[in-house]
């Protein structure tokens, strides 16, 4: 498979990942972690992950809460 060139938090990344799970797996991300996904603006509920599919040019947003106040 050809590399995506995509955007992980604003960042510019290249990645052969073809689904958001790989792609968060790829990048080190624990799936049992709090944290949401987001691909384009949208959110992307985690039993989807694994289908959600990537394109060259997708924005995916990864969200962790941050505690304090």
């Amino acid at each position: 498979m050809n590399p995506h060139d995509i955007y992980v938090n604003g960042a510019p990344v290249q990645t052969r990942a073809a689904h958001l799970q790989a792609l968060l797996q790829e990048r080190g991300h624990q799936l049992n972690a709090a944290f949401a996904c987001a691909i384009n603006n949208t959110f992307v509920p985690r039993t989807q992950w694994a289908q959600r599919a990537l394109q060259s040019g997708d924005r995916v947003d990864v969200i962790a809460p941050i505690t304090g106040g």
